[in-house]
């Protein structure tokens, strides 16, 4: 935290934001809007000032919840400042005084922001919106700028008093910890990205694709011939770039000249599948062509973060397409042989169970494959390596080798070497395995082509990069057996009712992740068809059979 300075007590005339009006007042905040409120309002700041009083009587810290005027006043405080400029008292009115001056500092000196109006709107508990109108000016060159952001109010930890829970996010809301705001030359030229007919892809056409325009732009601006503009930009710190953040772009002053990069985009595919997200919350797919390992579409309902490709999450049951790969290779498990499916299995001191605790009695491993039995699965963990899993991955599936090179920063997921209880839940897709959509559509595509194929957005030829590639395929035999393991779920286990009319060549595999302190799992879904592969998720939303299996098959409807 940086050190706080109690704004209210600071004694010199100041504008308050009050309704979104600039009122002048004499003395400390606590003063004035005392002043200016009525009833209710005054009767809550009498008690703060008591306490206020109370406090450098050496009494006890203020505690409790903070009543709307409290809210209100730290709020207008900290907004009136920033307004008038006065970036010292901005930061001090807030937890974290150092990081609030070096941001707001910024704002001006480094971003060329402003003639800033800030408007309060309608408190809600102790987080307070507001609306921002500024202009950007710099070199001659100006435009104006207008968002939204909003505020959370919060009891100071040295005395009580009501201050503004500091956020990057407060100044801009796309802005992150070790985030900057600038304005200047562009280091990287635009880049107009088009779709493989040649089409342009924007984000207001295409509203899933903000983040990857982004990342194009920021691997393919320098190659592809364009010259930068002037631009009001999000420069990421180390933190957001760890998290593969691109920069980003909030307002052009000057246009640049783009470049042009063609991506493997289909027109009619993207459309529909943003149009499929955009149906559910929390929603993402990808489709790819397992032929090529072209990506042919990649949306979320939620714009922001790309879960689609950079997603770290379990992926629930759809894992056992490769946990199934391993267990017959390693001849622990046949398509029509018996198989175990008890109602729980315990290995390392984890008691393991089925959904709704079923089980199968007398059932062949493809019943319990068909039905995502967990126990089938469970119960060969001691029969392998705590390793088993992981190379299994990665050296059939290409996951978790951290080498793909799509066109854009991707998430290429992760199947740690794990032991005991955790290694045994990794082969039902919990413990550490992390995928996203692009992975798990990957997995089924390597099903559909037998051998693995790194998706990519553009193509390698663009700039000579280098794919990256499997150690070893699986055996015909295993490939023949995981083929027809997918294509009875899809007629007839877990996977039916969503692949219902989804005809011709075609496999799939549900999943159901279990998230800590989340009401319902994220529902996963992966198939194929043809010469396309899909998988999706929808987080907490239930089982994906119901919930990310009808997004995937409507994709899959259109042809492969």
């Amino acid at each position: 935290m940086g050190n706080r300075r109690r704004v209210a007590e600071r004694r010199k005339t100041r504008p308050v934001v009050v309704g979104g009006m600039i009122a002048v007042v004499v003395g400390g905040a606590g003063f004035g809007v005392y002043a200016l409120y009525g009833g209710g309002a005054a009767a809550d700041d009498r008690t703060q000032t008591a306490s206020s009083a109370a406090d450098d009587k050496g009494e006890p810290v203020k505690k409790g919840p903070l009543s709307a005027t409290e809210v209100t006043t730290a709020a207008r405080a900290f907004l009136t400042a920033w307004q008038q400029g006065e970036v010292t008292d901005a930061a001090a009115a807030t937890d974290d005084t150092e990081a609030a001056s070096a941001l707001l500092t910024g704002y001006t000196k480094a971003a060329y922001i402003k003639d800033v109006a800030l408007t309060e709107g309608t408190r809600s508990g102790a987080k307070v919106p507001f609306s921002v109108k500024a202009t950007v000016s710099y070199k001659g060159t100006s435009k104006p700028l207008a968002y939204d952001s909003s505020l959370t109010v919060v009891r100071a930890e040295k005395d009580g008093e009501p201050i503004v829970e500091w956020a990057p996010s407060v100044v801009h809301p796309d802005l992150k910890d070790g985030d900057t705001l600038v304005t200047g030359e562009s280091g990287t030229p635009p880049v107009k990205a088009l779709d493989r007919d040649g089409g342009e892809l924007t984000e207001a056409k295409y509203p899933s694709l903000g983040s990857v325009l982004d990342g194009l732009r920021e691997k393919y601006g320098k190659k592809a011939g364009g010259k930068a503009g002037v631009e009001l930009r999000v420069i990421r710190g180390k933190e957001s770039k760890a998290a593969e953040l691109s920069d980003k772009t909030l307002l052009e002053l000057s246009k640049g000249t783009p470049g042009t990069v063609k991506t493997t985009l289909s027109p009619s595919m993207q459309a529909a599948a943003e149009k499929q997200v955009a149906a559910k919350s929390r929603a993402s797919v990808v489709v790819l062509r397992p032929s090529t390992g072209e990506i042919l579409a990649a949306a979320n309902s939620s714009k922001g973060f790309n879960v689609a490709f950079q997603g770290s999450l379990a992926p629930g049951s759809t894992m056992k397409v490769i946990t199934s790969s391993l267990l017959i290779e390693k001849d622990l498990a046949s398509v029509n042989e018996p198989h175990p499916c008890p109602k729980y299995f315990t290995y390392g001191g984890w008691k393991f169970q089925n959904d709704d605790k079923f089980d199968i009695k007398g059932g062949t491993f493809k019943a319990s494959f068909a039905r995502s039995c967990n126990t089938a699965f469970i119960s060969q963990a001691p029969e392998l390596d705590n390793d088993s899993l992981t190379k299994q991955a990665q050296q059939v599936f290409g996951l978790g080798l951290n080498n793909w090179s799509v066109g854009v920063p991707t998430f290429d997921g992760s199947v740690p070497v794990q032991s005991q209880a955790q290694m045994a839940a990794s082969l039902i897709g919990q413990g550490g395995v992390r995928m996203n959509p692009l992975n798990m559509a990957s997995v089924s595509a390597t099903v559909r082509a037998g051998v693995f194929r790194q998706p990519y957005l553009v193509s390698p030829s663009v700039d000579d990069r280098t794919l990256a590639t499997a150690s070893r395929t699986m055996s015909a035999s295993t490939l023949s057996q995981l083929r027809e393991l997918m294509a009875y779920t899809a007629a007839y286990g877990t996977a039916a009712e969503a692949m219902s009319g989804v005809t011709g060549d075609a496999g799939a595999k549900t999943g159901s992740a279990e998230v800590d302190n989340q009401k319902k799992p994220n529902g996963w879904f992966t198939a194929y068809r043809g010469d396309l592969a899909a998988a999706g998720v929808v987080q907490a939303a239930g089982h994906g059979g119901e919930t990310a299996g009808p997004i995937v098959a409507a994709l899959l409807k259109m042809g492969g």
